[in-house]
């Protein structure tokens, strides 16, 4: 018989810390790669962010919900390296 938790840790900060990891990841790549090796390097960094994810999760050590947030942190991830590239894109092909 499982006893139920009194008080469950709360899970959304291991969400949010990949989305962080994947705007920091985003803005790195965004900056150092040459123009034409960002998207391969995005998806090098989108590929760490899903390790992170499975890391954060399994530390956390609840495993109620674990692959909802695991989605949840990659899908965040991937949204936030779009958003990123996309303004990275945007600014290469405006003249100046």
């Amino acid at each position: 018989m499982a006893v139920p938790e009194l008080a469950p840790r709360r899970t959304l900060g291991g969400v949010i810390a990949v989305w962080v990891l994947a705007a920091l990841i985003g803005v790195v790549v965004g900056v150092f790669a040459a123009a034409q090796w960002r998207g391969a390097w995005l998806a090098v960094g989108l590929g760490g962010c899903l390790v992170a994810a499975f890391a954060i999760q399994l530390w956390s050590g609840r495993s109620q919900g674990f692959t909802e947030r695991v989605a949840a942190s990659v899908l965040g991830a991937a949204l936030v390296m779009g958003v990123i590239s996309l303004g990275f894109g945007l600014a290469s092909i405006v003249p100046g």
